[in-house]
């Protein structure tokens, strides 16, 4: 029966806990009460959706139906009129592509018109690539379909008060549609191009796009993509799969992904294509990708129908404001392409503000934190310039960089900034990082195969991803690299280099990539972007070059301080056709990279508010219960610093030691023992037995009921100094897999906080026995690599204490003999090491001590011989083991028993020794040895039974 005094402590204690939960649950509830304050809710939306017929076409005649649908918000009518929104999608796609960014414009009070552009999905017609007379004269008429509803809010008659959003293909759209019609009245074009013989083409030292490389890997896409969509409605009943740029813009920057085709139908050419292989394509494009695709270079004629639908010639025209998104991580259309529109729209004077971010073409949305941003610029735009709410939003700079990992939820998050004027690509300062390297060869391979990897279509970083094992090609390639910098640098813009080269042909197709390379040599190519350029009338020998300009793409990348950047000019790119002719060139790369800077500010988003203020709710909340458990076990155990004086000397001391659960159950109910210096003890016990909570409370990870645990003499409390003398391996290893083994270790001892110099790593790494695998990053390790490396770091102080549960799990044979000579050594110069295991045979001949708990309490301790105790039966080594058993079975009383594993065992049932010994000599069989036989494994089930259970670890 318990005392008086034991039954109030009971009292307050659930007093105490009701407090708590009371508390944690009031807590709970207004979390939850502010969450649901800060949700959106969904608004309620109507749609309407129809086949548009339009007349386009060069003079104005040729029909074609337009698969569309209107979203309405709720309470739009001819009494209440809404703004509206021409939302485009990107190509291969389809009207659905951008369903969900049409229903949050809706939301928020626009009427919201998608549709799917001619020869897409279920609309007819064929694809001309933003031609004017053809789709953006089709999304005039769908202009004038919205001035005639009676809910959309017109500026005069014919002219609805109209914002135009798209992506990519849809973004060059509304850069087009603004130039030829002046009826709208703002437009947000994202991730598209400015001159669409340039993106395919690019020349990075300045050169004409006939002089172009061919970027076939995303031409190949686009011409994949466009040759296998549907047949028009009369063949054709559902709407696009695939959707390799898709444009969802309200809910954040574009988010493209690759599609074999974007249609479901049958993806018949229709009448008048010029190739069966370009599917809906119009003649004229089909031929010109046609003779680009084959020869790699492109004719005069074929760059005059790309620039056809570029808006780069009539950025003058466009009177609309205009919003600019462009992604970072882009290799289509990357941000020099926003920068080219941007400064020709200026130029005429029309607003125009441009918002770099960290997703694209290969990036998708980037982080939650990027595309909240973006949707806010988009929103804000709209609100003010085509709904008429809110203040001017300005025609400052804002990009982003990828900042880390979020707290909350682990995803990336990126970090925006904010400067006051738009310096382009150029920078508002330049830092010149010196480059040196001799001058050397490099050979372009014949028809460009094998070919480096570095720019792939949806896959930016594919070589850094892949870790080397794709990239720069040996002899395809050289390098000039810099000095490890001495300060960060965070580059904003286009970067730019000196080459030279020169050829025995005269010429050469090079790929200029800037690499990040970090102290252990692991270079990162930002966002896998390349210059190509094709230099001509190049002397022989390298003595003779002329140094040419390379204007790198432009990139967002803080280069950190001791990292070196490397300058890599190669010949060969799967993603651009090269010259098939086999060759030997040479190249050089002297003075310095310059790398543009932008000294912006920190800006924050809506979403970035809302999540710390969520944050430090749910810090509060954590704090306060911290406080409340802090003052509970204060009241019952308050940590000192006094050495008990009995076991001062003595590694562990646990002294009637008792855990009891909430519930009722007892884990362990009365546990008792000591480790003293130069021991190896074994705690053992069936499953269930209370062997993982004893050793749960040693470490500090559960407290006890009742009982004490002295370490060294210092009561073992949470954060006790002296658990710093204890290393432990309990519940299993657990690491950072991104990290490798070794990096892991160091990891651990950071943050541990004590002396770099008091790790042994080297005396560490040899217990792991990882050899070069020690390297390698953790995901890749199996199970009992882990386990090797767990014990590890649990020695790498080498603790005077060593506390390992199940240390041989997951470990073969060989390790687990390699671990019994470990541990035993370890034992020495005052240490000492506790050991909880299954495995009866290994602590049998690895520990001094064992302690044997069964139901939670200990059924036998002491040295293992003394458990093990007199032997019954006697182990025989002879000569002959089978002439053996036949002498043996003819002594009265004497049996040999069946459970000798290979040896023979034998009970002399009272006969002595050496008279057994004695009928084998007389019968010629040789003795070599005759030792007791127990085994720890007799005692333990004598000690616990055979069937016995525990009473269920916790």
């Amino acid at each position: 029966m318990r005392s008086p005094l034991s039954a109030a402590w009971i009292r307050r204690a659930l007093s105490t806990r009701r407090r708590v939960v009371a508390a944690t649950a009031i807590v709970v509830l207004l979390a939850a009460a502010v969450t649901w304050a800060v949700l959106p809710r969904e608004p309620a939306v109507r749609t309407e959706a129809a086949f548009v017929n339009v007349a386009s076409g060069p003079t104005g005649d040729e029909s074609v139906d337009l698969d569309t649908t209107l979203y309405l918000p709720e309470g739009a009518s001819a009494a209440d009129k809404v703004p509206a929104v021409l939302l485009a999608h990107g190509f291969g796609g389809t009207k659905e592509s951008v369903r969900a960014d049409a229903e949050e414009f809706a939301g928020r009070g626009y009427a919201v018109l998608t549709w799917t552009a001619r020869g897409f999905g279920r609309s007819g017609g064929q694809i001309h690539l933003d031609h004017p007379d053809y789709e953006v004269r089709d999304a005039q008429r769908l202009l004038d379909w919205l001035a005639a509803r009676p809910d959309v809010r017109t500026d005069a008659d014919g002219d609805p008060r109209v914002g135009v959003v798209g992506g990519s293909y849809g973004g060059a759209l509304a850069l087009l549609l603004a130039a030829q019609d002046q009826r709208v009245d703002a437009i947000v074009p994202m991730i598209t191009w400015n001159d669409l013989s340039r993106s395919f083409l690019p020349e990075s030292s300045g050169k004409e796009p006939t002089e172009g490389v061919f970027k076939s890997g995303w031409a190949g896409l686009f011409f994949g993509g466009g040759g296998n969509v549907g047949s028009g409605p009369a063949g054709l009943s559902g709407t696009s799969a695939a959707q390799p740029e898709g444009a969802p813009v309200s809910a954040g920057p574009p988010s493209p992904g690759p599609g074999a085709g974007p249609g479901t139908g049958p993806g018949r050419a229709p009448a008048g294509a010029g190739d069966p292989a370009c599917g809906r394509f119009a003649a004229d494009i089909c031929a010109a990708y046609l003779r680009i695709a084959t020869t790699g270079r492109a004719d005069q004629a074929a760059v005059d129908l790309l620039r056809r639908s570029s808006p780069a010639g009539v950025l003058d025209r466009i009177k609309a404001p205009t919003l600019l998104v462009q992604g970072e991580a882009d290799t289509l259309f990357p941000l020099g392409e926003a920068d080219a529109n941007a400064r020709g729209i200026a130029a005429a004077g029309t607003p125009v503000r441009v918002a770099w971010f960290t997703g694209g073409h290969d990036g998708g949305e980037g982080p939650k934190t990027d595309s909240d941003r973006v949707k806010f610029l988009t929103v804000q735009w709209l609100d003010h310039y085509v709904k008429g709410e809110g203040e001017a939003p300005g025609d400052d700079f804002t990009w982003s960089r990828i900042a880390g990992f979020d707290a909350l939820d682990r995803g990336l998050v990126a970090t925006g900034y904010r400067y006051a004027d738009y310096p382009g690509v150029a920078g508002t300062a330049r830092r010149s990082v010196p480059v040196a390297g001799p001058a050397q060869p490099v050979a372009n391979p014949p028809a460009g195969n094998p070919a480096a990897i570095s720019s792939v279509p949806f896959a930016g970083e594919l070589s850094a991803l892949l870790g080397g094992v794709a990239g720069d090609i040996p002899g395809q390639h050289a390098r000039f690299e810099s000095e490890p910098l001495a300060e960060a640098v965070d580059v904003v813009g286009a970067p730019t280099v000196d080459v030279r080269a020169a050829s025995p042909t005269g010429e050469a197709v090079l790929f200029v990539k800037l690499y990040d390379v970090d102290p252990n040599g692991a270079a990162t190519l930002p966002n896998g972007l390349v210059a190509p350029v094709r230099l001509t009338g190049l002397p022989p020998t390298i003595d003779a070059a002329r140094p040419v300009t390379v204007t790198l793409p432009a990139i967002v990348r803080r280069i950190e301080a001791g990292h070196r950047l490397r300058v890599v000019v190669a010949t060969s790119d799967q993603a651009y056709a090269t010259p098939v002719e086999p060759a030997v060139h040479t190249v050089a790369a002297t003075g310095a990279v310059s790398l543009p800077t932008v000294a912006g500010d920190p800006i924050p988003t809506s979403a970035t508010v809302w999540r710390w203020v969520l944050a430090g709710l749910v810090a509060a909340i954590v704090v306060g219960l911290v406080v409340v458990v802090a003052v509970v076990r204060r009241r019952h155990r308050r940590q000192d610093s006094s050495v008990h004086p009995a076991y001062a000397g003595v590694p562990l001391a646990v002294r009637q030691l008792r855990k009891e659960y909430a519930d009722g159950f007892v884990a362990v109910s009365n546990v008792d023992f000591e480790v003293h210096p130069g021991q190896v003890v074994g705690l053992l016990g069936p499953n269930g037995a209370g062997k993982t909570t004893t050793l749960r409370v040693l470490m500090g990870l559960t407290q006890p009921t009742a009982g004490e645990i002295y370490v060294f003499g210092h009561r073992l409390v949470p954060g006790s100094p002296v658990l710093s003398r204890i290393g432990a391996l309990v519940e299993g290893p657990g690491f950072l897999p991104h990290l490798s083994g070794l990096e892991n270790l160091k990891a651990y001892w950071r943050a541990t906080g004590r002396p770099a110099e008091d790790a042994h790593f080297e005396e560490a790494l040899e217990i792991a026995g990882l050899g070069d695998s020690v390297h390698r990053r953790i995901k890749n390790y199996s199970h009992g690599m882990k386990q090797r490396l767990a014990i590890a770091q649990a020695m790498l102080g080498l603790p005077e204490l060593l506390v390992l549960d199940e240390p041989t799990d997951g470990l073969d044979p060989p390790q687990i003999a390699e671990m019994r000579r470990v541990l035993q050594r370890y034992a020495t110069d005052g240490r000492a090491v506790l050991v909880s295991s299954h495995l009866l045979a290994e602590v049998e001949q690895t520990c001094t001590h064992a302690v044997v708990v069964n139901k939670g309490r200990i059924v036998a301790s002491g040295p293992v011989e003394e458990i093990v105790g007199e032997s019954p039966s006697v182990l025989f080594d002879v000569t002959d083991p089978e002439a053996a058993r036949a002498v043996l079975a003819g002594l009265h009383g004497v049996r040999v028993l069946p459970d000798g594993e290979g040896q023979l065992v034998v009970d002399t049932n009272g006969t002595a020794r050496s008279e057994v010994v004695a009928e084998l000599v007389r019968a010629g069989i040789g003795v070599d040895r005759v030792v007791p036989r127990r085994r720890l494994e007799d005692a333990f089930l004598a000690l616990v039974g055979e069937n016995s259970r525990g009473s269920g670890d916790r």
